[in-house]
């Protein structure tokens, strides 16, 4: 027996159970009743409707916040890092800039093609 076969016998049984009484289905609608009354709510946490509010923004075509959040962040912390290398660099070369002008070296130490890695070394003692 598959599972069409199974279900579909069990919507019989169910259909055949659903023919009642009018007696016997007010007893049950009564009972129902009863029972839905007597259940306590449950209040949900005060920040619980944060989550579902979050979420159920849609982005662009349905992308949720929950995934432009993080690239937004993974952005900015990138152009940070990038911005703040760009400043490192300019500092590096103006601290050669300074090196330069303040410094009394022979017209030929400018001409030498080994004057930047003198310079590095210079620069690093």
């Amino acid at each position: 027996m598959n599972e069409l076969q199974f279900g579909s016998k069990i919507r019989q049984h169910l259909n055949r159970g659903a023919r009642l009484d009018s007696h016997t289905a007010e007893r049950l609608r009564a009972a129902r009743e009863r029972a839905l009354s007597s259940q306590k709510l449950e209040r949900e946490p005060a920040l619980a409707w944060a989550g579902h509010v979050a979420g159920s923004f849609g982005g662009l075509r349905g992308i949720s916040i929950r995934l432009l959040l993080p690239l937004i962040v993974l952005s900015v912390g990138l152009i940070t890092i990038y911005t703040w290398q760009q400043k490192q660099r300019a500092a590096e070369v103006e601290e050669i800039d300074a090196q330069l002008l303040t410094d009394d070296l022979p017209i030929d130490a400018y001409l030498d093609k080994g004057f930047e890695a003198w310079l590095k070394r210079r620069g690093g003692s």
